[in-house]
């Protein structure tokens, strides 16, 4: 239903095995996919997945801090190069098209696509096309945040095997035909309708995207089905009552017990402060979040992917 492809994980700035914050999000519904947040060289990122800025249907912001929004301008700029014609759509805070539209004049930024805005202060519901929902959810930052719940449903028909065992037809040709909505005829000349013998098998899932935020309960309504949450943990609850409120992030702590206290099935953590970034500190931060979470449960790495299933299971991919 969902692959979440990280493309930097750190917080406020890079280090030697993170970039900052990007997420790839694809759906099951189409090739298109979406970009959740934008920090400086994402574009390069970009150049060691398969995805294309051709099939990009829209980046989501989360907020203006650099380290989420830094990346725009060049990944712009490179569509453009490469000859992108399509609409794009920009779901973000009003300063971030307002700083847009400053590089654009003074660098002579040419974009041969229209750039379509939806500001995040407006309506919930921030896209809608068929069977996809996205939403934002207002967060607790020091600079206004928001987190994006995605909603897919995809349905196909499939056979009534029941059905049609009960009314004595076995399995083979017929079935094949009942299946692509072809009415059949039997040896004894009666006509098996497809309509009734199809059932529509209707699949939904529900991924919510939080941006910085140092109050993991606000995700509470957009949490509602939710199948899997990736939300910042930029600290251990420890240094975070060191560093004070100042940051206004959250601690893995809060954010395993927010998920805990949801029933939350799946949980990614990311954003994880420099501080972090060598094997022993990511340890310290995965045994904190399994003292509070039970769940399933995965850090996230630059560049890795992660499925999630029609059976709402998230499992890490393989890398090809």
């Amino acid at each position: 239903m969902f692959k979440l492809t990280f493309l930097g994980t750190s917080s406020g700035v890079p280090t030697k095995n993170r970039n900052v914050t990007a997420l790839a999000l694809q759906t099951s519904l189409n090739r298109d996919w979406w970009l959740v947040d934008c920090g400086e060289a994402t574009q390069h990122r970009l150049q060691h997945i398969a995805l294309t800025v051709h099939d990009l249907a829209g980046i989501c912001i989360t907020h203006i801090h650099g380290d989420h929004s830094y990346g725009l301008p060049g990944l712009l700029a490179s569509a453009a190069m490469t000859g992108r014609k399509r609409p794009l759509i920009l779901i973000a805070p009003l300063a971030v098209r307002a700083w847009l539209d400053a590089t654009i004049l003074h660098t002579e930024l040419f974009l041969p696509f229209p750039l379509i805005h939806v500001d995040v202060a407006g309506e919930q519901l921030v896209h809608e096309e068929s069977g996809l929902r996205i939403e934002r959810h207002h967060l607790s930052h020091r600079a206004p945040s928001v987190g994006f719940r995605f909603a897919v449903e995809s349905s196909k028909w499939k056979l009534d095997s029941v059905a049609l065992r009960a009314r004595g037809v076995p399995s083979g040709p017929l079935w094949g035909k009942l299946q692509a909505g072809i009415d059949v005829v039997l040896d004894d000349g009666s006509v098996l309708a497809a309509a009734d013998f199809r059932v529509a098998d209707v699949q939904r899932a529900v991924a919510v995207i939080g941006g910085d935020n140092d109050t993991p309960a606000l995700l509470g309504d957009a949490c509602a089905e939710a199948q899997v949450l990736v939300h910042e943990a930029t600290y251990t609850e420890a240094i975070l009552q060191k560093v004070g409120p100042g940051p206004t992030h959250s601690s893995v702590q809060r954010v395993a017990q927010f998920a805990t206290e949801r029933g939350l099935p799946n949980l990614i953590l990311t954003h994880f402060s420099a501080r972090y970034d060598n094997p022993e500190g990511m340890a310290e931060l995965e045994a904190e979040a399994r003292r509070h979470y039970a769940g399933n449960l995965f850090l996230a790495q630059d560049f890795a992917t992660y499925e999630l299933d029609a059976a709402g299971v998230v499992r890490k991919l393989q890398a090809a």
